[in-house]
This record gives C-alpha cells, structure tokens and sequence, in this order.
C-alpha cells in the first residue's frame, strides 16, 4: 500500500518536473518593462513550438487612463481587432550559438508594426533581452525582461 502511494506521488509531479525553468532556455514566463515609464507592463509566455520559439501575452498590467481588454485594431490580417491578451505576438525564433535565438518578427500591438526579433538570454538565465528591428539588428530597440519566479 505504502509502494503504490509512493509510486502514485512520484508520477503525479512528474510533470511539475518537466515545467521546472531551465536557465538555458527561454521558455518561461517574462515580465515585461515599459520603456517610458519603467514600470511593469505584462506577462508574457515564451513556449517551443516545433523548432522555434513564440510568445504570447497572458496578462497586462494597465495603466490609470488605459481601458481594459484592448484588442490590436491597428494589426493587418487575422490579428485585426484581436484580443492582445492571449494574442501570439513573438514567433518564428530559432537557436543562433549559445544563448541566442534569431530569424524571427515580433509584433508591437499598439502600432500593429511586425519587425524582426532576436533573443539573447543574460543574467544565468533570470533576464531575456529582446531586440526587435527593421533590416539590420543596428536600427532597432532592445527591451530587458525578467524571468517570473515558479
């Protein structure tokens, strides 16, 4: 009796296990920062989807004169007026050396604007730098996001 309650314990955190964060790996969930403001602005999740990486928003963090449950009516295609929150917005990101991954867009909902991306893990793994540009990683902007704590 005892061996099957140890037995059925083991198996059921198996797939706790398997969710562990593994620093080498962006896969995760992110706090986002504003670049304006500094402050908190969303939880993103980075999942492995086939051979690349995407992101999608699971929560944001509003501001006073922002209305809730904004949707991308500035987005072309199927994203046009979509819900941001759950909106696939990173995609396409395939490992690059060490710990970078490349070749992949990003999506900034509020100008409905798709420029190229890569990642860049830093910090043994606790932060994610994201660099979205057009043409050439020179011309474009970086955003620094932290690892959320399991």
């Amino acid at each position: 009796m005892l061996r099957a309650l140890i037995l059925m314990l083991t198996v059921s955190l198996l797939p706790l296990a398997a969710q562990a964060t593994d620093p080498a790996s962006p896969v995760g969930r992110w706090r986002t920062i504003d670049d304006d403001t500094k402050s908190e602005r969303s939880i993103v999740e980075v999942t492995k989807v086939g051979d690349e990486l995407q992101g999608r928003v699971l929560r944001i963090f509003y501001r006073p004169d922002e209305k809730p449950d904004p949707v991308c009516d500035l987005c072309e295609g199927a994203r046009k007026d979509q819900p941001v929150i759950g909106m696939t917005f990173l995609w396409g990101l395939k490992p690059d050396g060490g710990n970078d991954w490349a070749g992949g867009a990003i999506l900034d909902p509020k100008n409905g604007k798709i420029y190229n991306a890569k990642l860049s893990l830093t910090e043994a793994g606790s932060q994610l730098r994201v660099r979205g540009y057009i043409g050439t990683p020179l011309l474009g902007r970086t955003q620094t996001w932290h690892r959320e704590k399991e």
